[in-house]
């Protein structure tokens, strides 16, 4: 029986995604370095945020909602995604945008994400802040309330810690796809390398992996947030996720790895290492990853493999959670 199988959820992944070997980069550091494609789920340019939706959208129709309310940054994924999902699944969507990034470039505010969910038809609010997590979902509670009272019922899909991250089950779930995969290649990961940031993925991503009994450490990239601040919050998760599946899974402090060496010069705005190791990718692969998330996670990986810090006989495991879309609020990638 899946650990998921309880909860209220709608179908919106194609799954499996694939787990391929990186070819070429494999053969440059003679170490098996591993991708799983989840910037292939299938729903509006794909990434991870299919697998947490499925569940969000799972409780809003067994609560008879018939509107999505979420926040987000301008170039967020998620925001992205949620529109096409309420689509998929004939739901009205409202979306709050924050300013958490402080880019000028107009392609930031018209191209990528923003253009997409225009394009999908979601109604559009924006917050003044970037950090202000509870605020934030504050003003989708009273947004509900307004909508409450014209005789729609909305479902809030919040951002702050300070609720029960039910998106983190997709992970749960995505994580025993992937052993599985990796069972059936007779693959043993030496580390797995995640991007970290609301930390649902990585919560749910590392619980899953526990749960189905492998031991291999499991690297958080932070993207948002300093190391330490980022352990406490997905220390904070794993308590709220194992209570709310019912399971008694011990995961020490020292189990949690959180690494920085990314992060500045902060969310969304990519520093030298992640432009390298963006194009790095394209150019050997032919894969795509974005600034803000897959490309300074990757970045972190192609260091430990400049460094020297495993040998041939070891498998690296890179989890893909997409952003392709917001390559385009960034041209000065490709600036010469």
């Amino acid at each position: 029986m899946s650990l998921t199988e309880k909860f209220p959820r709608v179908d919106l992944t194609h799954r499996p995604t694939p787990l391929e070997l990186l070819n070429n980069v494999s053969a440059e550091f003679g170490t098996r370095v591993w991708i799983k494609r989840d910037d292939c789920t299938g729903l509006a340019f794909g990434g991870n945020k299919s697998r947490q939706l499925e569940f969000y959208i799972g409780q809003a129709l067994e609560q008879g909602a018939d509107t999505l309310l979420t926040t987000g940054a301008v170039q967020s994924n998620h925001v992205r995604m949620t529109v096409a999902a309420a689509r998929k699944m004939g739901l009205e969507v409202e979306v709050q945008l924050e300013h958490r990034v402080a880019r000028q470039h107009p392609e930031y505010h018209q191209s990528g994400n923003p253009y997409l969910v225009k394009l999908m038809g979601a109604k559009i609010h924006y917050y003044p802040e970037g950090e202000d997590e509870a605020g934030a979902d504050q003003v989708l509670e009273l947004r509900a309330a307004e909508l409450a009272r014209e005789g729609r019922k909305a479902y809030v899909i919040p951002l702050s810690n300070a609720h029960t991250p039910y998106g983190a089950l997709g992970y749960v779930e995505g994580a025993e796809e992937m052993m599985q995969q990796l069972y059936a290649m007779d693959v043993e990961p030496t580390r797995f390398i995640v991007p970290s940031g609301s930390a649902s993925t990585h919560t749910g991503f590392l619980l899953g992996v526990r749960a189905n009994d492998c031991e291999t450490p499991v690297h958080g990239v932070c993207v948002r947030r300093d190391a330490t601040s980022q352990r406490r919050r997905v220390a904070t998760k794993l308590q709220a996720v194992s209570d709310v599946i019912g399971i008694d899974i011990r995961i020490p402090e020292s189990d949690i790895l959180c690494d920085d060496s990314m992060l500045a010069p902060g969310y969304g705005l990519p520093n030298d290492a992640t432009v390298g190791a963006i194009k790095y990718l394209a150019r050997r692969e032919g894969i795509l990853l974005d600034p803000t998330y897959s490309g300074k996670t990757f970045a972190v990986l192609l260091a430990m493999l400049q460094q020297g810090d495993y040998q041939r006989n070891d498998n690296l495991v890179f989890l893909h959670t997409g952003g392709t879309a917001s390559l385009f609020a960034y041209p000065e990638l490709v600036e010469e």
